[in-house]
């Protein structure tokens, strides 16, 4: 299941490109990833958060819980339905952490907001883009290995979001689709050295050179 990046997102087609930032979120600490993130946001970088379901949280699920559960007494008391609005689904609580993070009542943090792209699991077309990762978020170099965590896919399910199944079941058919692939283009890759060696390229390599190759 796929969230997307809010009322001011643009679509996945204009988030794919050369210029765009795939980052893995698995293994990154929920609020180090988003400070970096917003801060390439307002630089003008376009970036997209796939697996939000593996981002870790610190501190133990129990005590996420109950800030949770202390977030969601916060209400507008004359009338709920304008918000706050409490988010469960991972994608889009990682969406409101980054947007506490930029000036989104402005028009510079608006633009940083729709450059901004989240994701449970790993969508088309991002399984066949190159991911990367954020050193300085990555738990486990920014956290000591006896200090508890957990993950914000189990904070999600406890405390609401019903689609943890699908996107284990999403993410398993993705898995396979992806290895036949790479087997592949690796035996591609094998034939190709294999005809090259096999080549005999003595008539054409005097007029590559000439135009350098």
């Amino acid at each position: 299941m796929a969230s997307g990046a809010g009322p001011n997102a643009i679509n996945k087609k204009t988030l794919v490109g050369n210029d765009v930032k795939v980052v893995d979120g698995k293994g990154h600490l929920l609020g180090r990833l988003a400070s970096i993130v917003a801060r390439q946001l307002l630089e003008g970088q376009k970036v997209v958060v796939v697996r939000c379901e593996a981002i870790a949280i610190s501190g133990s699920l129990m005590r996420n819980k109950t800030k949770y559960a202390q977030f969601k007494k916060i209400r507008m008391n004359t009338n709920p339905g304008k918000g706050p609005y409490h988010f469960r689904s991972p994608a889009r609580i990682l969406w409101r952490t980054i947007r506490g993070m930029v000036p989104h009542t402005t028009t510079r943090g608006a633009n940083a907001l729709a450059r901004l792209g989240v994701y449970e699991g790993i969508p088309e077309p991002y399984d066949k883009v190159k991911r990367v990762i954020v050193p300085d978020a990555v738990k486990v170099i920014r956290m000591r290995p006896d200090r508890r965590f957990c993950l914000l896919g189990a904070l999600s399910k406890e405390v609401g979001w019903g689609h943890t199944d699908l996107v284990a079941r999403l993410e398993a058919q993705r898995k396979v689709k992806e290895q036949a692939f790479y087997v592949e283009k690796k035996a591609k890759a094998i034939a190709l050295d294999k005809a090259k060696a096999s080549a005999d390229l003595s008539k054409i390599t005097p007029i590559l050179e000439q135009y350098g190759y």
